[in-house]
């Protein structure tokens, strides 16, 4: 299989036609046009460019016909693009890109309909166009061709696109890539970040957005972009959180611009505020520093300035890092008298370029640090650019984050440019370095958010009756209503084994008497209306009730009051059910809500009848594990008292992340769910028990849910556990196939090495002697819907000296599909260690693959194989793939199978 990416023809045309009109005619030029004109004539584009007119060019046309250009560059007006586009088409051209602005969406869907009928991948309409230095290409009406760089700039505002290339061009910023994408594109943000991941000239994606048309396709692609290579997100159009119409607390308290930071943590992306941060941050990430944590030391010349970097810490959730009593010690002699290293390491005003040196060399070396900032103040007898040097000097050997600020201006110009020839990021403000760090760390985080693969039912726990829930949502359904009563919230949540108090509803006050006296004392009642959302703001909440006439006069009181406060609400009665025992238990909330367009998220936070205005609102998107419950909890603020406080125990962590766990299930399981609140959720040193539960339904439609799997409302895949499978191997022992995991990158990266010469050769069509780290994260981070890869596993258990029992794995092969832009059909790839060759491995993996293709709805799988590959080949006919020629490269031979 080739490893061209199928939008090259694209972003790196060998040839382009371009339909702008004659340039010695400007008065009939669009402004596109004519911006265009000047921006290709510019500079010398590496490749073959022919300038087209369709007034009056048919020779020209015929002529050309002959040939096949990669691109077709259209800057017509609207009334020509359709005529342009088909004459493209004529012409063979592999894509188009339409730069205009002011295209109506039914014009932007004739266009696109003309491009698909024609073959073409199309960029545009409203795309002001794109650069790519590398190939010496200036296809847009951005001005001058940009410098060149390793980052690229996707972005879907044109403006703010200007805005940005005219800062980064003062400021020396380059880039790989500029795309410009704007409203009713074809291919968008998907696809540009698809083939970025995949840029050998690319090592960092910039990414300026307003809003995505499909979360699954774009969480894909973000996913396996951010696997490869830092992605820093600037979105605009940030909205207000809450919604009037909510009908539990969590979807009350949480926004759309909150659930989007929860997608980037997810994806292992960064998001920052402003474009200059943009920038900074991906600077600072494109350096592949690895920290482990979020402690930044500060070494300083001043105490002023090295307090604005520690408070800039203190907001941002980052830690000072502190020198061990050891290594202060070891340093202390060697820096100025008035050095203090109690928190910030501040040389004093007597710093020269060794202090610097000594307490550089010092806080790399300490394990309690991730990070260093070297602040400088500039004074009148020292010597800025020493300094500077001394610092570029101790950089060569660092192996964690260095960062730098030089205060001033005029003083410290020199200084600064030392820096960043050293590859020290540089900043002009304390807070703007502390800032950047912080996008590392957080980078790195999410990185590990990034690699989590859980599937949709957690295996160590029981099994949840998933039917019985299902009949209990389509009983509500059928009711026409929406709103669950809190006995069947609680049957629901029991169903998933989350522990719930019992709770019997009863009709009549000495119903209510007569089912508490059973229960035992002391009782809570809540009323039970489908039609109130909050039941203590009408009065429908009486708790601590400790005698059976109590609770009667409660029952009679409590109607009343509430028949008055909400006079129109259907009453069902009042439920009953035993006070929580806990104590000294914490008062949570865990909530789902459904977000348009990611679909289900995952709340967690303080709970109680405050949990408006408490606002603590950390959140994940499903499916979880128990690493990511661990983080959601983490996040939130109320993690801070589930430890010991106060003189109380700490609560059961595990219980608590085990009901995210059923959460999770629920929300990967019941696509039917639109809001759920579990508040209270009481957790204490001995569990976890749900005291009240809210949940609103509501219809999917057989139509998405059949077209997008039983997994369609997740903006995550979950792993498909269902999919492994144990086989013999011929000679004894077995092997697991099972779909790859992020966390088998080394054992695939050694398949490869370990393969002879003429393997690899016959495999990738080239001499590489292992993957390359981008190969290695495609290759590995699966979205399992639009990708699949299967690897055959052998597992060998071993003993040590003391009798212990260590099992080891290794990768014997792996298969895998990508689905083609068409979409009906899908490319293959299959690769067996030496050893196992012709031992019935590759058939098996290629049936297991085919067979998940089938599932997938898939028609034919095709697979380039190399000409002289006679042993796949020989393969392929046994099953039952035909092999034909395939013109565009004489060298392979096309083989398929229809499913």
């Amino acid at each position: 299989m080739l490893d061209k990416h199928f939008l090259t023809p694209l972003f790196a045309p060998s040839s382009i036609a371009v339909f702008a009109g004659q340039a010695d005619a400007p008065e009939t030029l669009t402004p596109q046009a004519a911006a265009l004109h000047r921006a290709l004539r510019a500079q010398r584009y590496s490749g073959q460019l022919v300038f087209l007119d369709l007034q009056g060019t048919s020779g020209t046309l015929q002529d050309l016909q002959q040939t096949r250009a990669d691109l077709a560059l259209i800057a017509l007006p609207p009334a020509e693009l359709e005529a342009a586009l088909q004459v493209a088409g004529h012409l063979h051209c592999r894509s188009a890109m339409i730069v205009s602005s002011g295209v109506d969406a039914a014009l932007a869907a004739q266009l696109q309909r003309i491009a698909r009928r024609e073959g073409m991948h199309l960029l545009g309409p409203n795309s002001l166009g794109m650069q790519r230095p590398a190939l010496q290409l200036n296809a847009s009406c951005f001005g001058p061709l940009v410098r060149p760089g390793q980052m690229a700039l996707v972005s879907q505002s044109g403006s703010l696109t200007a805005a940005m290339l005219d800062w980064a061009n003062g400021n020396g910023v380059g880039f790989s890539s500029v795309i410009s994408l704007g409203p009713h594109t074809s291919v968008g943000l998907t696809e540009a970040l698809d083939f970025l991941a995949c840029d050998p000239h690319t090592h960092s994606i910039a990414l300026c957005m307003e809003g995505i048309s499909n979360a699954r396709r774009f969480m894909s692609a973000l996913r396996s972009a951010a696997y490869s290579k830092p992605v820093v997100v600037l979105k605009s159009g940030r909205r207000p959180a809450g919604s009037a119409a909510a009908l539990t607390h969590s979807a009350a308290i949480v926004g759309s611009d909150d659930v989007f930071d929860a997608v980037l943590r997810r994806a292992g992306a960064v998001r920052v505020r402003s474009f200059v941060e943009l920038f900074s941050a991906t600077k600072c990430l494109a350096s592949r520093y690895r920290p482990v944590g979020r402690r930044l030391a500060v070494v300083t010349n001043g105490g002023g300035a090295g307090v604005l970097a520690a408070d800039a810490a203190n907001d941002q959730q980052l830690e000072l890092g502190l020198l061990s009593a050891q290594a202060s010690q070891a340093l202390a002699p060697q820096l100025p008298a008035q050095a203090t290293l109690s928190e910030l390491i501040d040389l004093s005003e007597d710093a020269e370029p060794a202090h610097y040196a000594a307490a550089l060399q010092a806080a790399l070396a300490e394990r309690q640090v991730d990070g260093v900032l070297a602040l400088y103040s500039p004074k009148t007898d020292k010597d800025a650019n020493a300094i500077a040097a001394a610092v570029a000097e101790v950089k060569k050997d660092a192996d964690k984050p260095m960062l730098s600020c030089w205060l001033g201006d005029a003083t410290v110009g020199e200084a600064r440019a030392l820096l960043r020839a050293a590859g020290i990021p540089t900043f002009r403000t304390p807070e703007a370095a502390v800032g950047a760090f912080g996008n590392i760390a957080n980078y790195h985080q999410n990185q590990q958010l990034l690699q989590q693969t859980p599937p949709s039912l957690t295996t160590h726990l029981a099994q949840p009756d998933i039917e019985g829930a299902r009949l209990v949502i389509e009983g509500v359904l059928a009711e026409r209503r929406s709103v669950l009563t809190e006995m069947e919230s609680k049957t629901l949540l029991a169903a998933f084994h989350i522990p719930v108090t019992r709770t019997l509803l009863a009709r009549t006050g000495t119903e209510a008497m007569m089912i508490a006296t059973q229960l035992g004392f002391p009782v809570a009642l809540k009323i039970d209306s489908p039609d109130i959302t909050h039941k203590s703001d009408v009065g429908g909440v009486m708790l601590n009730l400790h005698n059976a006439t109590s609770v009667r006069d409660a029952y009679e009181a409590m109607v009343q009051r509430v028949a008055h406060a909400a006079p129109q609400a259907r009453i069902h009665g009042v439920t009953v059910q035993p006070m929580a025992s806990a104590q000294r238990g914490r008062e949570v909330c865990i909530g789902l809500v459904r977000d348009n367009p990611f679909g289900p998220v995952i709340t967690f936070g303080a709970g109680g009848t405050m949990i408006e205005l408490i606002g603590d609102r950390a959140m994940e998107l499903p499916p979880l594990n128990q690493f990511l419950a661990r983080r959601l909890i983490e996040r939130s603020r109320v993690a801070q008292t589930l430890g010991e406080w106060r003189g109380a125990s700490s609560v059961d962590w595990s219980a608590l992340e085990q009901v995210l766990l059923r959460v999770s299930e629920m929300a990967c399981a019941l696509p039917q769910l639109r809001e759920m609140d579990i508040n209270p959720l009481i957790v204490d040193a001995q569990g976890t028990v749900a005291v009240d539960a809210r949940i609103v339904v509501s219809e999917v439609s057989s139509s998405s849910a059949s077209a997008q799997g039983a997994y369609g409302h997740l903006a995550i895949m979950p792993y498909p556990a269902r999919l492994e499978q144990t086989w013999p191997l011929r000679g004894g022992g077995d092997y697991l196939v099972r779909p790859i995991r992020p966390d088998d990158a080394q054992m695939l990266q050694e398949l490869v090495r370990n393969l002879s010469p003429e393997s690899r050769y016959m495999r990738f069509a080239s001499r590489l002697a292992e993957l390359t780290p981008s190969m290695l994260a495609r290759f590995t981070l699966m979205d399992y819907d639009r990708d699949m890869a299967l690897v055959a596993v052998q597992r060998t258990r071993s003993t040590d000296e003391d009798g212990a029992e260590h099992w080891s794995e290794r990768l014997l092969g792996v298969s895998r599909y990508a689905i083609n832009p068409d979409p009906s059909s899908c490319e293959f790839a299959l690769l067996v260690a030496d050893e196992f060759a012709g031992q019935g491995l590759g058939a098996r993996l290629m049936y297991s693959i085919m067979d998940v293709a089938r599932e997938r709805g898939l028609a034919e799988i095709q697979g380039l194989v190399l000409a002289e590959n006679s042993k796949m080949l020989k393969l392929m006919r046994r099953l039952g793939f035909s092999v034909r020629a395939y013109p565009e490269e004489p060298e392979f031979k096309l083989v398929a199978h229809p499913l």
